[in-house]
């Protein structure tokens, strides 16, 4: 299939009427200085431009009838099991132990924000899908098709994905509108999806599908 012809499928690929827009994880503590991982020193640089792309969607799927659902993790010593414990006891890392506590200013999102009567997911592992429910918000809503964007590109955006594909949703990831800490885990990610689970594109295709439906 052409570009042309792609862009032109697009249209009806993600209609409003059957598709909703998930934002993952994009809190302060995977994406400003002043959060967790900020603190830790990892390079943020990659994320400023994601949020904007995102928040470009969100109002665009506004704009289109297209429901806007958020999914974000909320931690708390509760919900840390001895698995997910004893591997960042092994690996020494103190700062993932803290992500996204319930109640802190870590968990709050960033970018995009929820407007009012949007659904917002709380989750406590990687996937949205994982004990949540989201897939049966999504069967209620009619939903079949899924755009997914958000934070990190290799980890929840990943996990969500593929959740969703085994799920039966179809699944479109715009690639400037996710990020990685990494530009290769980056690529990597989108590289592996792309192969096996989702349809990768840019956010202005996107936007420009809705705006024509």
């Amino acid at each position: 299939m052409t570009e042309t012809k792609a862009r032109a499928a697009l249209v009806d690929w993600i209609a409003p009427a059957r598709t909703a827009l998930l934002i993952v994880d994009m809190q302060a503590d995977f994406a400003m200085a002043e959060g967790v991982l900020g603190r830790a020193g990892v390079d943020l640089s990659s994320v400023p431009a994601a949020l904007a792309a995102a928040d470009r969607l969100a109002r665009a799927a506004r704009a289109a009838g297209t429901p806007v659902i958020f999914v974000g993790l909320q931690t708390s010593a509760e919900t840390d099991s001895p698995a997910w414990s004893e591997r960042l006891r092994r690996l020494g890392d103190s700062a993932g132990a803290c992500l996204c506590r319930q109640g802190q200013a870590g968990a709050d999102f960033v970018g995009p924000q929820p407007a009012p009567g949007e659904r917002v997911i709380a989750k406590t592992r990687y996937s949205g899908f994982f004990n949540t429910d989201l897939h049966a918000t999504l069967t209620a809503m009619k939903v079949d098709t899924l755009v997914v964007c958000g934070l990190t590109t290799e980890c929840c955006v990943d996990c969500t994905v593929r959740d969703a594909f085994q799920l039966d949703y179809q699944v479109f990831i715009p690639a400037d509108a996710c990020a990685a800490y990494e530009p290769d885990l980056h690529a990597g990610a989108l590289k592996a999806l792309a192969l096996n689970c989702a349809i990768v594109v840019e956010a202005h295709d996107v936007i420009a599908a809705w705006a024509r439906s």
